[in-house]
């Protein structure tokens, strides 16, 4: 077992006088087995294809993704929201709040994001966080926003996915499952590298 490719060989001692290492630091443990063949050439083809196929394993390995607890939500507007009915969607949560300065950073590329792929099936709640109806209708009639609005009170959101800092991103793919999460602000780089978890981009 070896995780090594010989870049100098002896054909007379039929040897490996020199190699260097074939995968990167995460992947060491995906070792290859050193075939038995004789020939340097035919070997030396054999250890391609093997760390080829070895590194293609490798970064085609993905953690299972967790389901999203079973939740509930109603918009501000009155729209209702649960598993079942988001199921085929893509569904992209914010967790927010009036006073969080890093959350009015991110909601232009939030807004826009929500707007750009709504055809392809992504919806976006933006839950606030144990604020008044009052102070979140108040502040959105100063700035107005594009996705469905749910109060702390509307939704079990909130209790699920406990939020130590703000924005808050989780992710859910069109089967419900969690498909990745953002802690804290990233402008609109960090978000579509988040959506292309799903394939959105």
């Amino acid at each position: 077992m070896w995780d090594y490719l010989c870049t100098r060989w002896d054909n007379q001692s039929q040897d490996c006088l020199a190699s260097t290492s074939i995968l990167p630091e995460p992947s060491l443990h995906y070792l290859i087995i050193l075939l038995p063949v004789n020939h340097p050439s035919a070997r030396g083809a054999a250890l391609v294809v093997i760390v080829l196929v070895a590194i293609a394993q490798a970064y085609a390995i993905k953690p299972p993704r967790e389901q999203a607890p079973a939740f509930r939500a109603t918009s501000m507007d009155g729209e209702k929201f649960s598993n079942a009915s988001l199921k085929g969607k893509i569904v992209l949560l914010q967790f927010w709040a009036t006073w969080c300065k890093y959350c009015r950073a991110d909601q232009p590329v939030v807004d826009e994001i929500a707007r750009e792929f709504a055809g392809r099936g992504l919806i976006v709640l933006a839950v606030d966080v144990n604020e008044s109806k009052k102070t979140v209708k108040k502040y959105l009639e100063q700035s107005p926003r594009g996705p469905k609005i749910i109060l702390t009170e509307d939704t079990n959101l909130a209790a699920f996915f406990e939020a130590k800092t703000y924005p808050l991103y989780v992710l859910l793919d069109r089967d419900g499952m969690i498909a990745g999460t953002q802690k804290g602000a990233g402008g609109g780089d960090a978000l579509r590298s988040l959506l292309r978890k799903v394939d959105l981009e």
